[in-house]
């Protein structure tokens, strides 16, 4: 049951940083919450000598949590393109001087 538990918790946490490097948003908190929640339970099952793997899920899952919470309060600003807008404007008029020819 208990190297079930790790395998779940370490699939998991693979999920959550994969979550967290590309632009999921808030999406990665699911698997970084079972991480944590597979990897307690496995070291609360596993023996004092043996509890070195689930610490260190736990710890690779929490810094996880902590980087998508981080990541979710920084305000996604895109810089407005000042030469696309105007590149834009001209192009619009030439299309009505070309449609006002035409008539």
């Amino acid at each position: 049951m208990r190297k079930v538990l790790i395998v779940l918790a370490f699939i998991f946490a693979i999920l959550g940083i994969v979550f967290a490097i590309l632009p999921m948003g808030t999406l990665g908190v699911l698997p970084v919450g079972l991480s944590l929640v597979f990897g307690g339970i496995a070291y609360m099952k596993s023996e004092a000598a043996n509890r070195n793997v689930p610490k260190w899920l736990l710890i690779v899952a929490g810094l996880t949590l902590v980087i998508i919470i981080v990541r979710s309060l920084i305000p996604d600003e895109v810089e407005k393109d000042v030469q696309f807008e105007q590149k834009k404007i001209e192009s619009k008029q030439e299309d009505l001087k070309d449609l006002e020819g035409l008539e």
